[in-house]
């Protein structure tokens, strides 16, 4: 017992380290990044699908109140690659990276309550684009190279508990907090100096979200599942410092003199978020669902997030469905048909729309849309399993002067399974 407690502890204090995504994406260029996915390889694989989702032994980060059915002590933990085919139309370029997706551990604390908590990146910068400005004769006179790192992590907590036959809420609370850093450094021709613009920012706050799930059993065969939660509305802190200096750049920047150094502070206000899910199916055999989440635009004022004129926030929507099948979880003669079979798609309006052109009326909304699929593989007695998760979409378009990304996903977790209180028995 107190080895398990001991082996979690050192890998969800570890974790901090290398937590932070390195993304590739152009996309991860505006406000604090790319918003990573917020819920687990199993209900990836199923479109995201999993606001009314509940089991005994996966953990659901889309509900907090899905944690009060879980049975026995989990945990999870989760790496995703991501490879990406970006092209505009002039040009098409490749990236992958590697990214540890979570760690969380779920605790049964009765039989109509539970607990957990856990790790994960909120969002990601990565980002390395260069402009340049040619002469009649096509000769480079002014370079521009843009880089990006950095993102935000989310540590969280939250509480489920069956308040009722057939209905349960739940309670999470989120602490926010990492740094990014942007820069631009601006070369021209014959020209001994070059200068570069930074900005780096400081993101820290809190957030809540509540849930609850409703069951109702159809039949035999046949249960219902309702489920909501809702993201509370929340402003995080950001501090930031603008720096503006000439240095000698080549292979390895020299700076000289800085130009100027300016602090900010700002807030990022992120309205109430709904979350709202139903689905059908039978606990240990089948489960097909939809969801549906909405939001308005988000906020950033008074930081240098808020600098990007190309950029404005719209409001946010996303159409998830899916669902999964089990021939058999008792299978004594077949491995196969203990195997989970699952399957999904979404529709996603980001909320983010970029003016490429600049012209300062033409914001394009930037949308997403996947298919995805995978399995569930049992592991041992305890029910736990070994996920492979894989998706394929594309984001943005190659028209109006953006970028279309086109998306392969492939997700590996653990959900493991232990009971680590025993009532001590005597023989």
């Amino acid at each position: 017992m107190i080895r398990k407690i001991i082996v979690v502890c050192t890998l969800f204090i570890s974790i901090v380290s290398f937590a932070q995504v390195n993304d590739v994406s152009a996309y991860s260029f505006f406000g604090i990044g790319d918003k990573n996915n917020q819920t687990t390889v199993e209900q990836l694989s199923m479109g995201g699908v999993g606001v009314s989702f509940h089991d005994s032994f996966h953990l659901n980060f889309l509900n907090p109140a899905a944690i009060a059915f879980i049975k026995s002590t989990n945990y999870s933990l989760a790496l995703e690659n991501v490879n990406i085919n970006a092209k505009d139309n002039i040009n098409n370029q490749k990236g992958a990276f590697t990214y540890l997706s979570y760690l969380a551990v779920g605790i049964p604390l009765s039989d109509k309550a539970g607990f957990s908590f856990g790790l994960l990146p909120n969002s990601s910068v990565g980002y390395s684009l260069i402009t340049s400005t040619k002469d009649t004769d096509g000769n480079v006179i002014e370079a521009s190279y843009y880089n990006g790192n950095g993102g935000t992590n989310k540590a969280f907590v939250n509480f489920g508990y069956k308040a009722f036959k057939d209905f349960s809420v739940g309670l999470q609370g989120n602490y926010i907090f990492g740094n990014i850093d942007n820069s631009v450094i601006n070369q021209k021709k014959d020209i001994a100096l070059a200068t570069k613009y930074q900005a780096v920012s400081r993101i820290k706050g809190y957030a809540m979200s509540v849930g609850m799930i409703y069951d109702k059993k159809l039949s035999e065969k046949v249960n219902m599942h309702l489920g909501a939660n809702f993201e509370l509305e929340s402003n995080i802190k950001t501090e930031g410092d603008e720096y503006f200096y000439s240095l000698v750049y080549n292979t390895v920047e020299s700076p000289r003199d800085t130009i100027s150094n300016v602090k900010s502070n700002g807030t990022i206000k992120s309205p109430i978020r709904t979350n709202l899910g139903v689905g059908f199916g039978k606990e240990g055999k089948w489960y097909a669902g939809g969801d549906y989440s909405f939001q308005n635009a988000l906020n950033i004022k008074g930081d240098v997030l808020s600098n990007y004129t190309r950029i404005a926030y719209d409001n946010y929507n996303k159409i998830a469905i899916g669902g999964f099948y089990i021939p058999k979880f008792n299978s004594i003669s077949s491995y196969w048909q203990r195997v989970t079979y699952r399957a999904g798609l979404k529709f996603e309006n980001t909320g983010l729309t970029v003016d490429a052109l600049g012209n300062g009326t033409n914001y394009e909304a930037i949308h997403d849309f996947g298919i995805s699929f995978g399995v569930g593989l049992p592991m041992n007695k305890h029910l736990s399993n070994l996920n492979l998760g894989f998706e394929v979409g594309k984001r943005g378009k190659t028209t109006s002067g953006l970028v279309q990304e086109n998306y392969f996903k492939f997700r590996v977790s653990l959900s493991l399974n232990d009971k680590w209180f025993k009532k001590r028995q005597i023989f």
